[in-house]
């Protein structure tokens, strides 16, 4: 059977094209990965290659906003318990170095402190009984500073 339709085809080839570069940058080992990569294989799908989320399905975005989170203190830990990081697979380095790289790509600070290993193993120990209402906590603070976030449609 011969499919007759061009932009099916189209968008086959193009994914092909696309899984043929990422296998090629990608080692076999997550270790081996660097942290750009790491952000295409763990956070694009949901975050996009240009980090803009899709706000209709509840996920924020990062231009403009991730760098509120990022240089606040609770903000920190909180990144270490979305849903997002605690499933990436990804070890305490590799976390620092996918964080690390948002901060720089989309934080707005470049002298942003940046996630050690050590910092990600002590977060992500530290408990947060309900990630959803401890965004609510750390967004109604950082908003009433005046901080930018990027809408959050959980209730």
């Amino acid at each position: 059977m011969v499919c007759r339709n061009t932009a099916f085809i189209r968008v086959l080839t193009g994914a092909l094209i696309v899984f043929a570069v990422l296998s090629a940058m990608v080692p076999a080992q997550a270790q081996q990965r660097g942290a750009r990569v790491n952000y295409i294989l763990r956070c694009s799908g949901c975050h996009g290659m240009d980090g803009t989320g899709h706000e209709q399905g509840g996920i924020p975005a990062f231009p403009g906003y991730v760098g509120s989170i990022i240089d606040d203190d609770e903000g920190r830990t909180y990144l270490m318990h979305v849903p997002g990081v605690v499933a990436t697979g990804l070890n305490d380095r590799e976390i620092a170095e996918v964080m690390n790289y948002v901060a720089s790509q989309w934080g707005g600070n470049p002298a942003f402190d940046r996630f050690t290993e050590e910092e990600v193993r002590v977060r992500r120990a530290t408990a947060v009984a309900d990630v959803v209402e401890f965004r609510r906590i750390l967004a109604r603070r950082l908003l009433s500073a005046g901080k930018p976030l990027a809408p959050y449609p959980w209730p």
